[in-house]
C-alpha cells in the first residue's frame, strides 16, 4: 500500500483541456519573450540588437509574475493523478523517462548551441562548434546550489532549469508520499478541503509565498522567482487536484483572487519604481525591497488561483456546450447545427491531443532556435520592431516544422523529447 495517497484506478482522468491550452500558450509567449530578450536593455541575452529598448521589463511584468508559476502548479495537479495511478515507483520512473531523459538529451545536443553563438557574437570564441561543444561540458561540483549542483565557464542548464526543478521537485513529492501515512494524509486533506469552505480561505496560501519571496532571493534567471517558491507552487496544485471542495473553492474565489492579486501587483510595481528600484528589488535587504518581494509572491499565488479557477468555468462551459448536442442526437435530434456541432468535435478532440503532447518538445527545442534564428537577423538593416516579427514567425515556424516532421513522427524520436511512444 502506498502511503499519503490513496491509490486510485489505472484509469487516467478525462484530460482538462483547458489546462494543455494554457500550456501551450504559455509556450508560445515565451518564443515572444525570449525574441524580446534580444532587444532588452536590462538582460543579458545570448544574442543583442544594437538598439535596446527598457519597454520590455514593464510589458512582460504582470505575465512573468504568474505565468511559470502555473505551469508549476499544473504539474503539480497532473502529479496527484499520476502518483495515484502509477504509486510512487511508477510516478518516479515516469518523471525520469518523461523529463530526465529530454533534459539529457537537450543538455548533449542543444544547450551548448546557445552559448556557442553568444561567444562567437561577443567575439570571445573562434574557433569551431566541436572544440567549444567540449569546452562547454567542462564543469566542477557546486554541491551549495542544489538541485543545480554542476557549474562551469560556460556550462548551464538554460532554459532547462524548469525541467531541473520540474524534476527534483517531482521525486521530493514522491518521497513525501512514500513517508506520509495514508490516515495522516487523509485527516490533513479533510481539515484543508473543510478550512477552504469559508470564502477567500483558498487564497491563504499567499503568504506563505510571499514570506519565502521575501526571505529569499528572487532569482533572475528562473524568470524571477525563488525557486523555493516554485516548489510550494507545484505542492499547491497537488493539494489543489486532492478533493474536490479544493476544485470548487477556486472557482469561487477565482474573481476575489485576481482582485487581490492586482492589488498586490500595483502596490509592488509602485515599490519597484520607487524605494526597492533604488536598490536590488530582488535581492536586497532593505525594507523595501523585502516588502516587494512579498507582495511579489502574494500576487502570483492570488493570479495562479483566480486562472485556475476561470480556466475551470471555461472548460466546464466548454464540456457541457459539447455534450448537451451529443444528448440530442442520442435522443433523435438530427438539425443541421447539431449535426454540425457534433461534427467538429472530433477535430477539436484532435486539436487538444496535439497540443498537449507537443508542449514539452517546443519547450525543450524553443530557445536554441529562438537565439540560432536571432543571431543572423540582428545585423539586418531593419527597424527593431521589424527584426522582433521576423525572429518570432521564422521561429514558431521552425519549431513546429521540427516538432511535426522530426520529432512526433518517430517512436525514437519521441522518447527522447519527452512524448509517450
Amino acid at each position: 500500500m502506498m502511503r499519503g495517497v490513496e491509490r486510485g484506478p489505472e484509469r487516467q482522468p478525462d484530460r482538462r483541456g483547458e489546462l494543455d491550452a494554457v500550456r501551450a500558450l504559455v509556450v508560445v509567449g515565451l518564443v515572444l519573450f525570449h525574441a524580446a530578450l534580444v532587444f532588452d536593455t536590462r538582460d543579458d541575452f545570448y544574442v543583442k540588437n544594437a538598439e535596446t529598448t527598457e519597454l520590455t521589463t514593464f510589458v512582460v511584468a504582470p505575465v512573468v509574475v504568474c505565468a511559470m508559476p502555473l505551469l508549476f502548479a499544473i504539474a503539480g495537479i497532473g502529479a496527484w493523478h499520476s502518483l495515484r495511478s502509477r504509486g510512487p515507483g511508477g510516478f518516479v520512473r515516469e518523471r525520469l523517462l518523461r523529463i530526465g531523459v529530454p533534459l539529457l538529451v537537450a543538455l548533449v545536443l542543444l544547450l551548448p548551441v546557445p552559448q556557442f553563438l553568444r561567444a562567437r557574437a561577443e567575439g570571445t570564441w573562434t574557433g569551431s562548434y566541436l572544440a567549444f561543444w567540449l569546452r562547454f561540458f567542462d564543469v566542477r561540483f557546486q554541491p551549495g546550489d542544489v538541485p543545480f549542483v554542476l557549474d562551469g565557464e560556460h556550462f548551464e542548464t538554460g532554459h532547462l532549469w524548469f525541467l531541473v526543478l520540474l524534476l527534483t521537485w517531482a521525486l521530493v513529492l514522491a518521497a513525501l508520499v512514500r513517508l506520509v501515512p495514508d490516515d495522516v494524509a487523509r485527516r490533513a486533506r479533510g481539515r484543508l478541503a473543510r478550512a477552504v469552505g469559508a470564502r477567500g480561505a483558498v487564497l491563504a496560501p499567499a503568504v506563505v509565498v510571499g514570506v519565502v519571496c521575501a526571505a529569499h532571493e528572487l532569482e533572475e534567471g528562473f524568470a524571477a522567482w525563488s525557486r523555493w517558491g516554485y516548489l510550494l507552487f507545484f505542492l499547491g496544485g497537488f493539494v489543489l487536484a486532492s478533493d474536490a471542495r479544493f476544485r470548487s473553492a477556486v472557482r469561487r474565489d477565482a474573481a476575489l483572487a485576481g482582485l487581490v492579486g492586482l492589488g498586490a501587483f500595483a502596490v509592488g510595481m509602485v515599490l519597484f519604481l520607487g524605494p526597492a528600484g533604488e536598490v536590488d528589488a530582488f535581492t536586497g535587504r532593505e525594507a523595501g525591497a523585502v516588502v516587494f518581494r512579498f507582495l511579489y509572491g502574494v500576487a502570483g499565488w492570488c493570479w495562479v488561483v483566480g486562472l485556475l479557477g476561470l480556466l475551470d468555468r471555461w472548460g466546464a462551459r466548454r464540456r457541457t456546450a459539447a455534450a448537451a448536442p451529443a444528448a440530442e442526437v442520442a435522443l433523435g435530434a438530427t438539425s443541421t447545427s447539431r449535426g454540425a456541432a457534433v461534427a467538429v468535435r472530433p477535430w477539436r478532440g484532435r486539436a487538444w491531443a496535439y497540443l498537449g503532447a507537443a508542449v514539452l518538445p517546443l519547450y525543450v527545442l524553443h530557445q536554441p532556435v529562438v537565439v540560432a534564428v536571432a543571431y543572423p537577423v540582428v545585423g539586418w538593416e531593419l527597424p527593431a520592431p521589424a527584426k522582433y516579427v521576423v525572429i518570432v514567425v521564422a521561429s514558431l515556424g521552425a519549431l513546429l516544422a521540427v516538432y511535426d516532421l522530426l520529432v512526433r513522427r518517430t517512436r525514437v524520436t519521441r522518447v527522447l523529447l519527452g512524448m509517450r511512444a
